[in-house]
């Protein structure tokens, strides 16, 4: 499985990780609701931090203990909803 584009893989493949920056708080906010909004739709929640400009994710299956194909597709939702 290969990790989406700006994607990486951390603890061993156990996870994908990327970090998304923004001009400003609210920018980064409203993105971060985007992402909100279709996780909830997907029922696939990503682990997040979010610092003023700066959204900070960790997606994993914890039932799986590792990376899976919901995982990839949630990164990959996530990085057009970065874009548009």
């Amino acid at each position: 499985m290969d990790a989406p584009e700006g994607w990486t893989f951390e603890d061993g493949g156990k996870a994908l990780v990327r970090s998304f920056r923004f001009a400003d708080f609210g920018e980064a906010f409203g993105f971060l609701t985007r992402v909100a909004l279709h996780a909830e739709k997907a029922d696939h929640h990503p682990e997040f931090t979010s610092r003023w400009n700066r959204v900070d994710f960790r997606l994993t299956s914890h039932d799986a203990g590792a990376v899976t194909a919901r995982d990839v597709k949630l990164a990959q939702a996530i990085n057009r909803l970065q874009e548009g």
